[in-house]
């Protein structure tokens, strides 16, 4: 989260300054440039809020060194003097940089607060202790902003979803939703709970898709180099002598001199296609349509989307409250999935259907098709029994049972295809090798 302070001038003079938070600097040009023009200002001075390293020292005490954030040097070091501290120097961090904290740093502050707040200890006092003994910057400082917006009365979902580029969206809503809640404990615990399923997610998904990639890929750059580099460089030792080449070393070797000749044109098919496919899924309409085939992907298809319906259903029990206040929740649930065809087909489909035509939940989820059949079900029975909260819960439970289990078969399956393929290339390069080896030039 980036902060900036503006100094603009009335018509008539008078200065006018304003502080505005956004997500990049660009993002907060923009909005003072907007406010500038609704006011009919004119634009003096943007600052943006930057870290200081300061060296003070008081009487004769040794000097000491902190970092301080503010929008100029004058204003670190008129708040050191008022605090009666002679300032020694105050320079720019030269290389400021804040990366979004590690996923497991986040889950690691969502649960230590839910434990503490079980504990019943003050909210106030539990942000104190979290914010001296974190050892992330980023979310040190952005926790420290948070307690003392919160402090000064801010709006707690206001303040958190300030700060979404660091939580993540879903996050960022929770966590400010529960501060002004009833329930501040359950809600923590929850997010912790759908926090810890996505990282799981993540990282079994990694490993089902993502780490044989990677191998395969490596696999084919290393089968190229050896038979565009190593191999012609023995082959063509016997064309020198004009000896007959034995069938599976004359091919290799054709293979060999098309890969050398058209260097660039495999080059550009082993590249150009992944580097396509990631700028494609970076797009809104490329995302969508991945976000749309990954869950009908044959063998990993079924589990991403049984996992997507696990994330909406453990969010839609905790935020939902009663049907006259269902929709809210609903739509939160659908961002929490991170699939952005999930997303839309709740966005345009169910809560269009909720709210125009008077549609009841199970059968607007049926209309977005991509809930599964025995969802849907369950969701109708919850419905006519008034338990579609611990409905929504007990299909959570149940699907991420389900596929924890298959993934885990699915890792194993896919290692195995792995290994086989690699045994299949390495005794591929043995008999190629060997035949070479078999050749007997004849002497004359």
């Amino acid at each position: 989260m980036v902060e900036l302070k503006f100094t603009a001038q009335k018509a008539n003079g008078q200065i006018v300054t304003g502080n505005i938070a956004a997500g990049t600097y660009s993002e907060g040009k923009k909005q003072i440039k907007a406010i500038v023009e609704k006011h009919k200002l004119k634009l003096k001075l943007i600052q943006k809020k930057i870290t200081f390293i300061y060296k003070i020292k008081k009487g004769n005490e040794l000097p000491t060194k902190g970092e301080q954030r503010a929008y100029s040097k004058e204003e670190v070091v008129q708040a050191l003097t008022k605090m009666g501290y002679q300032v020694i120097s105050v320079n720019k961090y030269l290389f400021e940089w804040d990366p979004k904290p590690p996923q497991q740093e986040i889950l690691s502050f969502v649960k230590i607060s839910a434990e503490l707040l079980e504990q019943k200890l003050p909210y106030s006092e539990i942000m104190t202790l979290l914010v001296n003994d974190l050892e992330n910057k980023t979310l040190r400082e952005t926790l420290k902003q948070i307690n003392n917006e919160l402090k000064k009365g801010a709006d707690s979902q206001t303040t958190f979803i300030k700060h979404e580029r660091v939580f993540g969206k879903f996050t960022a809503y929770m966590l400010g939703l529960a501060a002004k809640s009833g329930n501040m404990t359950e809600i923590y615990k929850a997010t912790a709970k759908f926090l810890e399923r996505r990282m799981q997610f993540s990282k079994d998904l990694r490993s089902a898709l993502i780490t044989p990639a990677i191998t395969m890929f490596v696999l084919l750059l290393a089968v190229l180099f050896y038979v565009g580099y190593i191999f012609p460089e023995t082959a063509k030792l016997f064309l020198k002598f004009d000896i007959p080449l034995p069938p599976l070393t004359a091919a290799t070797l054709s293979i060999s001199d098309f890969l050398i000749n058209q260097w660039f044109l495999v080059l550009i098919v082993v590249f150009v296609p992944p580097i396509v496919l990631i700028w494609w899924n970076s797009t809104p309409n490329g995302n969508l349509f991945f976000s749309k085939y990954m869950m009908k992907a044959p063998i990993i298809g079924g589990l991403v989307h049984k996992t997507n319906i696990e994330v909406f259903c453990r969010v839609f029990y905790t935020l939902y409250s009663g049907s006259a206040e269902s929709i809210e929740p609903i739509r939160i649930a659908a961002e929490a999935t991170d699939n952005a065809y999930f997303e839309q087909q709740i966005k345009k489909v169910a809560i269009p259907m909720m709210i125009r035509k008077g549609a009841g939940i199970s059968e607007s989820f049926a209309a977005a098709k991509i809930f599964t059949d025995t969802a849907i079900s369950r969701f109708h029975s919850g419905e006519e029994t008034g338990t579609i909260k611990n409905t929504a819960l007990q299909l959570a439970n149940y699907y991420e049972s389900e596929t924890v289990f298959r993934l885990k078969n699915v890792i194993e399956m896919i290692q195995v295809f792995i290994a086989m393929a690699i045994m299949v290339v390495m005794i591929g390069l043995t008999l190629v090798s060997a035949e070479t080896a078999t050749i007997n030039p004849s002497v004359r």
